[in-house]
């Protein structure tokens, strides 16, 4: 009996090993794609014999990335929509869910389940627009930051976070103490919710990164596009204008080369702030996430 379970734990552990072995694979090869094709030749790009590997390595695709000056504008817009979008979020979101997680705060449930509400019905598109437009927001940055401020769900997160981990008593020795509500939040609370406030950042940080529909309603001047709009301009584009290239055919072929080659470096060079930001969070991220996972 005892050989029979271990060698049916033994078939467990290798199907088990199987399939996250392929669910590996998935994930990781259209990553490997990406890269290798950032450091293959555009020839090697138009005629589709990148695979795996690179095919013709070369650099020319960051070096084109490095001379495309909108990319470095886009950049410097989605670190600063990215930076002050998340500052605010977080400021507005923690000073929402503190006191909604406190017993004594009168009418509380009642604003709970207003921002219950906005998560299941919302005004729509054209309403927002509307709204943002008389605000005088459009075409400015607070038009990309200040609608999507405050997001329920990461309210009650933190809502749920600050409840189960700052007890009660804590707050009534601090009383006693002589410690007023705004210090009490600001010297304990604050210091005390650095998991939570890591995963949110986090989470706020990636939606705005990462955001296109926003600007794309909102901005209309492209010396203002964040990254993410270069970068999908460069994707819709069949080629990209390096110079007056309509004179000399093989100048137009080489830029269709470089074309090709410029979005899979601007597609690298996009995802790498992200990437290196996140080994900083990993350590918050399990422990907020799972105090906050229970939302009440």
């Amino acid at each position: 009996m005892k050989k029979k379970k271990i060698s049916q734990d033994k078939v467990v552990y290798v199907v088990n090993y199987i399939l996250l072995g392929l669910l590996a694979i998935a994930v990781l090869y259209p990553l490997i794609y990406i890269v290798s094709c950032s450091f293959s030749s555009g020839d090697a790009l138009m005629a589709g014999r990148v695979k795996l590997l690179p095919v013709e390595f070369t650099l020319l695709s960051y070096k084109t990335v490095f001379e495309y000056e909108s990319i470095w504008t886009g950049y410097l817009n989605s670190i600063i929509y990215t930076v002050v979008g998340t500052v605010i979020s977080i400021v507005l979101t923690i000073f929402a869910a503190y006191p909604l997680s406190r017993d004594d705060f009168r009418g509380g449930n009642i604003l709970m389940k207003l921002f219950l509400f906005t998560m299941l019905f919302s005004g729509g598109l054209v309403p927002t627009y509307l709204l943002v437009k008389n605000l005088g927001l459009i075409d400015t940055m607070w038009a990309v930051v200040l609608p999507t401020a405050v997001n329920a769900y990461n309210m009650i997160v933190a809502r749920t976070f600050f409840k189960q981990t700052i007890p009660k008593d804590l707050q009534e020795a601090a009383e006693l103490d002589g410690c007023s509500d705004f210090k009490f939040f600001t010297k304990i609370v604050v210091p005390l919710s650095t998991p939570i406030i890591a995963v949110l950042c986090l989470w706020v940080a990636i939606g705005l990164w990462n955001g296109y529909f926003n600007p794309l309603i909102y901005i209309n001047s492209e010396n203002k596009y964040p990254l993410q709009l270069i970068l999908r301009r460069i994707l819709l584009m069949a080629q990209v204008d390096f110079g007056n290239s309509a004179v000399d055919p093989r100048v137009v072929m080489e830029n269709q080369y470089l074309s090709q080659m410029l979005r899979y470096g601007t597609i690298i060079i996009s995802s790498l702030p992200l990437m290196l930001i996140y080994p900083f969070v990993q350590k918050y991220f399990v422990k907020g996430v799972m105090i906050g996972a229970v939302k009440g």
